[in-house]
């Protein structure tokens, strides 16, 4: 597997397709290999680039967790993608990743021809907030580093926010499970404590300077990020909300075929139906 190495981290990456560049980044405790659901399909429209975050797959995972801040790796994303030739491209991130391309979008906005964020944030507004989640994060660091790897991912998986996924087939269920027990906890842990949303800094007060088309797309049975869209969608210039009825967080897992459709609609220019509505931010 082909790596890129920026200041000292080989990312690892692979790429597939042809056509118009769409560049894939996963989530917390994901990888790559996470976007197996909607991957071919995809190539099948589109030239896909696919990285490893830090800490994350085959990519490097550094003891300092320092190296995975935030600022740092969205800088190591422009350079690698500039490194495989990558001049402008649509950046799709979910969740982590979906923060990510924001403040690509933010930061290096000449390489970003459009975005899709899926169940995205662009982080906790208040500073009270922040260091809140940033003490939980480095409780939950501490307690991978110390009770292991299996330990935190039956945790992880047995939280809230996964409970749509119940309904899914078991072998898909299994496949993601195998993806994260792929990852370590050092790099797990080092990845909430330089890239969570307590030690991220807010992109809040960027998103109406974001000039590149955005598509937010959310299930609504994710209602937290459904009103965290529509407030977004409010600061943006040019979005769109997608909100895709009867899944949860994961919309490329649990309807591969629909995200497909959505994000290469968006690509493509399609005239796009807006789903937004008046909301608040649920904290």
């Amino acid at each position: 597997m082909p790596g890129i190495y920026v200041d000292g981290v080989n990312y690892a990456y692979c790429q597939l397709g042809a056509g118009q560049p769409l560049v894939l980044l996963h989530g917390f405790t994901g990888s790559r290999e996470s976007w197996w659901t909607v991957r071919d399909e995809l190539a099948a429209h589109t030239h896909l680039t696919l990285f490893d975050l830090p800490g994350h797959g085959a990519t490097t995972v550094p003891s300092d967790h320092s190296r995975y801040a935030f600022e740092r790796v969205v800088g190591d994303l422009a350079e690698a993608a500039r490194q495989i030739g990558i001049d402008r491209a649509i950046w799709c991130g979910y969740s982590l990743g979906a923060r990510l391309a924001l403040g690509l979008a933010s930061r290096h906005p000449e390489l970003v021809a459009k975005l899709v964020l899926e169940s995205g944030s662009p982080g906790i507004a208040e500073p009270e907030g922040r260091r809140i989640r940033q003490r939980l994060d480095d409780e939950l660091a501490a307690r991978i580093e110390r009770d292991g790897l299996s330990s935190f991912v039956a945790e992880w998986e047995a939280l809230p926010l996964w409970q749509s996924q119940t309904r899914l087939d078991p072998d898909i269920r299994r496949v993601q499970h195998e993806i994260r027990l792929r990852n370590s906890e050092t790099g797990l842990a080092n990845s909430l404590r330089g890239l969570g949303q307590g030690a991220q800094s807010s992109l809040w007060p960027q998103l109406p300077e974001i000039e590149a088309p955005v598509l937010l797309l959310v299930g609504a049975l994710d209602t937290k990020y459904v009103s965290i869209a529509s407030i977004m969608a409010n600061s943006l210039p040019e979005a769109t909300i997608a909100v895709v009825p009867d899944v949860g967080h994961t919309v490329h897992i649990e309807a591969p075929h629909v995200f497909c459709h959505l994000v290469v609609d968006f690509m493509m220019g399609a005239k796009m139906v807006d789903s937004r509505q008046d909301a608040e931010i649920v904290e």
